[in-house]
């Protein structure tokens, strides 16, 4: 289906939403049509929340952030997620923080279907004492005292893939985050990929299948939904975007008109890519460096 569509289905006021991918494999297709569908109230989650949550909070879709880190990657602050938990514009925003091992713990007992996770992260540390849930237990083998994080299991998660096939089997090279777990972690999944392939294809490499289809609600075909982030063997990081939001976001007012321009002024991802223009398409764009292959045969 279309991302239009997969949002309408998928994505509810109320939900916690999370989009994965570390650095590569961000979608923001997603981001901009949840924004363009006016969905409110979201608790949104993910490791590291910089440009794409940074939008969905200025455009005031989301109540609260649960997250391990935050910030424009080697630029600085998010101006919008500050200006919403110092200033409450447009709407307060309530915070949860982990470590990353915290947060990758969390989604990994809502994959595992446990109530919570052990970790030895927090010794030393003033997070539990600004964040409850981080608890802890008596290891019943040795006694040690261990913390705990609860299970997180978020109601829908988007991911990120170079391709799938039409049922979902959704392939990944490059650099991994924690898609998988935070697709089995939630109620519904969203794959959106670079571009759909025959089932064989999949099947001639199966050891790329991160998400396997019959978890799979959705599949969308979005060529440079990932952009500014990249999708290893289509396109590059947008280095230049990154630097650039720090002055778009700085005041409300310009990152407002960056949405009505880029978000709510475009229609489509492909509307988006035709307006990035030619010379970005180019700029950015893989050149082939292809792997050699495997003999799985026996």
């Amino acid at each position: 289906m279309d991302m239009r569509e997969a949002i309408s289905r998928f994505v509810r006021d109320g939900d916690t939403l999370v989009i994965e991918g570390f650095t590569h494999l961000i979608c923001f297709a997603a981001a901009h049509e949840i924004i363009r569908q006016q969905r409110r109230d979201l608790t949104l989650a993910r490791l590291t929340p910089d440009l794409i949550y940074d939008q969905l909070i200025a455009a005031g879709c989301a109540k609260k952030l649960i997250f391990s880190w935050a910030g424009n990657p080697g630029v600085g602050s998010l101006h919008g997620m500050r200006r919403a938990v110092e200033q409450g514009e447009p709407q307060p925003l309530a915070l949860e923080e982990y470590s990353h091992f915290g947060l990758v713990a969390r989604l990994s007992a809502g994959a595992a279907k446990l109530p919570f996770w052990p970790l030895r992260d927090y010794r030393g540390s003033d997070l539990p004492a600004v964040n409850p849930l981080i608890r802890s237990v008596e290891c019943p083998y040795t006694k040690e005292q261990l913390a705990t994080v609860p299970a997180l299991n978020p109601d829908v998660t988007v991911v990120h893939a170079q391709r799938a096939d039409s049922n979902g089997n959704a392939q990944i090279w490059g650099l991994y985050g924690v898609q998988k777990e935070a697709a089995f972690a939630a109620s519904r999944v969203i794959v959106v990929v670079e571009e759909i392939v025959p089932e064989p294809v999949i099947r001639a490499d199966p050891n790329r299948t991160l998400i396997p289809g019959f978890i799979v609600d959705a599949v969308v075909c979005e060529p440079w939904g990932a952009h500014p982030s990249y999708a290893q063997g289509y396109y590059d990081r947008d280095n230049a975007f990154y630097v650039g939001w720090d002055a778009v976001s700085r005041e409300a007012n310009g990152l407002e008109a960056w949405l009505n321009e880029w978000v709510y002024g475009v229609g489509s991802r492909a509307e988006y890519v035709e307006k990035l223009g030619e010379d970005v398409v180019a700029r950015l764009s893989a050149k082939p460096r292809i792997s050699e292959g495997v003999n799985y045969g026996f």
